[in-house]
């Protein structure tokens, strides 16, 4: 497909590339490397915080189609991330009840990619994710969207707390997704600007930003699985607060 991710691959090439305002999805890093280049280029993802894997020479082969990579290959995003303090600010001046989502370290590039759909049919306003240890937003993910990647603004942020915290000043609710509390989705009102956390699928929402939240909420379970896919539970989410602003 036309917008989807694209990968460039030898070290002056990604160091052109980050000094360029490229957006550098993740960075491959063959183990051991050395040299003048490589510490150029390491100094640069360390300032960017690229999300970076270092990985054995045979990854990088067939990431490259077995082409002189140096050592590196990097993934470049095919949409332009937002920056969070300025989209946040834009939003709230124009809609009196934003409805923001925010995915704390969603790992699975479908299971991001479907987010990103429901999010679009639900009337998010924005997408925020950490810079680091979130799915990439690759081919996959943007077919699963079904296109929705393009049309949806995405934030990545630093650290999720920052975003909470700015979100707070905006008097914007904040509204876990978690089994550790008594309180079932039904319970909460979503009728007003709401930001709502998606955990990552292991672990869940981390438990320091479960602290500072201004809510938590559950959906209720009857079955024997003790848990849901995260696509399907945010979608329950984002539907209930659909619902709730009808």
């Amino acid at each position: 497909m036309e917008k989807s991710l694209s990968k460039i691959f030898g070290l002056r090439a990604v160091i052109e590339a980050i000094q360029a305002g490229k957006t550098v999805e993740k960075a491959f890093m063959q183990k051991g490397l050395t040299g003048s280049l490589y510490n150029e280029l390491n100094g640069l993802i360390k300032e960017h915080n690229i999300a970076t894997s270092f990985v054995p020479v045979e990854k990088l082969d067939r990431l490259s189609k077995n082409q002189n990579h140096q050592g590196v290959v990097a993934q470049i995003s095919p949409i332009k991330y937002h920056e969070a303090e300025v989209l946040i600010d834009e939003i709230c001046s124009k809609k009196e009840k934003p409805l923001f989502l925010i995915l704390d370290h969603i790992t699975d590039v479908r299971n991001y990619g479907s987010i990103i759909r429901t999010a679009e049919c639900t009337g998010v306003d924005a997408i925020i994710v950490p810079k680091a240890g979130s799915a990439s937003l690759n081919a996959d993910a943007i077919k699963t969207s079904a296109g929705a990647a393009f049309k949806l603004p995405i934030c990545k942020v630093d650290h999720i707390k920052d975003a909470l915290f700015l979100m707070q000043s905006y008097e914007i609710q904040s509204v876990a997704a978690t089994e550790k509390t008594e309180n079932t989705l039904y319970e909460v009102d979503l009728n007003k600007g709401t930001a709502i956390i998606m955990g990552s699928e292991d672990r869940g929402v981390n438990p320091s930003v479960l602290k500072i939240v201004d809510a938590k909420a559950k959906l209720p379970l009857y079955g024997e699985i003790s848990s849901l896919n995260v696509s399907v539970a945010c979608g329950a989410f984002l539907y209930e607060a659909v619902r709730q602003r009808l």
